[in-house]
């Protein structure tokens, strides 16, 4: 009778240690999915159960049953975090269960380039991969009020950056974001500005430093193209800087700015207008931002382009007009 007893003991043994030898090597087997890359979505308060049941539900050849009792024997089931994931060909359950955990979740990318205007932004959201067009149809200021700034001009209140999002994001969720980010960097800025800057808000140093950024070729000339403009600001010299027309010319313009363009009247032509412009014209990066408020101590009230980027600066008409033959009209 005991050995008979030893015998089912030994078998039992067998058993267990057979099925548990078949297990971890079923953990580490690619699962069978239905395409090189399979969309899987977690909804927040899925049971463990409920995610097992998610991943046979995308068509892969898996259990549920055994999916969901190896989260189990993980102890890692309640770990698991909702989100959007893409399980990629050659995953097993094991490295599955792994981003489950980790919340790993399927990502993209957009960037904002530092000084698009807002019709370009709104172009990039359009055409970002897996993000949700809820500002689709929306006018500018239908999408400034769903953004809670009714009333407020969209033009560089967002901030240019790389901007990371999961799978099935908001466009709406992005504008957030990079809007928070400029209100940040905005505040930052008028909070360092120099004692004697000729702006009298947050908002004049957002519109100043959207033309500093247009107008900088080289960034070891930000800080003096803001002088010029600081410097004819305390004068009352008109700010006479091209992109502001070209702004104002919107879809008109088709890439030659013309006489005819200098002398027709917008609220953005500083040539006609005196002082800044209404809005910004462009999103301004952080060091424009700073330039605005921390111009170099500089008495130039004009700038050329030398042609390789940088600029030639002047303190008097006649300097400049010297310039501009030398670096313009005569190729040089």
């Amino acid at each position: 009778m005991r050995r008979f007893f030893l015998t089912i003991f030994l078998l039992a043994a067998f058993v267990v240690l057979g099925a548990g030898a078949a297990g971890l090597w079923w953990v580490q087997q690619p699962l069978k999915l239905p395409a090189p890359t399979v969309d899987l979505s977690v909804e927040p308060g899925t049971t463990p159960r409920g995610v097992a049941q998610a991943v046979a539900d995308t068509g892969t050849d898996v259990s549920p049953q055994l999916l969901y009792w190896w989260f189990r024997f993980s102890g890692q089931d309640r770990q698991i975090r909702a989100g959007s994931y893409e399980l990629e060909r050659g995953i097993t359950p094991r490295t599955l269960l792994n981003v489950l955990v980790r919340g790993e979740e399927a990502t993209r990318s957009l960037v904002l380039v530092e000084g698009w205007n807002f019709r370009q932004v709104r172009s990039a959201l359009a055409k970002a991969e897996q993000l949700k067009p809820e500002t689709f149809g929306l006018s500018d200021e239908e999408l400034m009020a769903r953004l809670g700034k009714p009333g407020l001009h969209p033009e560089g209140r967002f901030f240019p950056d790389t901007y990371t999002y999961s799978k099935g994001s908001t466009d709406i969720a992005l504008l957030q974001r990079a809007m928070r980010a400029m209100d940040k960097k905005l505040d930052a800025a008028w909070a360092a500005r120099a004692a004697d800057v000729p702006l009298k808000s947050a908002d004049e140093a957002l519109i100043l430093a959207s033309i500093v950024e247009k107008e900088t070729g080289k960034a070891q000339d930000r800080t003096q193209i803001s002088a010029v403009f600081a410097n004819r600001l305390r004068t009352g010299m008109p700010l006479q800087t091209d992109p502001t027309v070209i702004y104002g010319l919107g879809t008109r313009f088709d890439g030659n700015l013309r006489k005819k363009d200098l002398q027709a009247d917008t609220p953005w032509n500083t040539y006609t207008r005196p002082g800044l412009p209404p809005t910004p014209i462009a999103m301004p990066g952080k060091a424009a931002l700073l330039a605005a408020v921390q111009p170099a101590q500089s008495k130039s009230l004009y700038f050329v382009s030398k042609g390789d980027g940088s600029s030639h600066f002047s303190s008097s008409l006649e300097e400049h007009n010297r310039a501009v033959n030398r670096y313009q009209r005569s190729g040089q």
